[in-house]
């Protein structure tokens, strides 16, 4: 296979005019790229915009592509082929991260709503913020009492 390419608009004219004498499907690694010849020349099929070779991961995908072109018979070469299966251990994490977070998310509501019923009601008690630090200083002095004991 040579390095020059073909981009889809050439293809389709060569297609038109009958050009065409083969295709060939090349199975390479993480897919299949299409080698078109047409007179005494050979050519890659080149992506619109990086025009480097291009690499079909899915056979069914260069197939469809292949036949909208014109072209129903090619022959393959899966030689060189290799499934390139990439795992994603960093769409694992961050789609274990969505639902912690979903999950603290519904249970965050389901306290406020617990909290906003609670005080709603009319029987709810309330305590002056005042009398609640004076218990909290208290619990404090006490536990720093015993820290202090069990210290020593």
């Amino acid at each position: 296979m040579t390095a020059e390419t073909i981009d889809h608009a050439t293809l389709s004219r060569l297609v038109d005019a009958g050009a065409v004498e083969a295709a060939h499907v090349v199975g390479k690694t993480g897919g299949w790229s299409v080698v078109i010849r047409y007179g005494k020349s050979e050519r890659s099929l080149a992506a619109q915009r990086s025009r480097q070779v291009r690499v079909f991961k899915r056979m069914d995908t260069l197939v469809s592509y292949l036949k909208d072109v014109g072209i129903s018979q090619f022959d393959v070469d899966a030689a060189d082929y290799v499934s390139e299966t990439t795992s994603r251990p960093d769409r694992a994490a961050a789609l274990r991260r969505t639902h912690e977070a979903a999950e603290y998310d519904k249970w965050f509501r389901e306290q406020v709503e617990e909290a906003i019923r609670e005080a709603d009601d009319p029987n709810a008690v309330w305590i002056p913020h005042e009398v609640v630090e004076e218990e909290m200083a208290r619990e404090r002095a006490e536990l720093l009492a015993r820290l202090n004991g069990e210290a020593k």
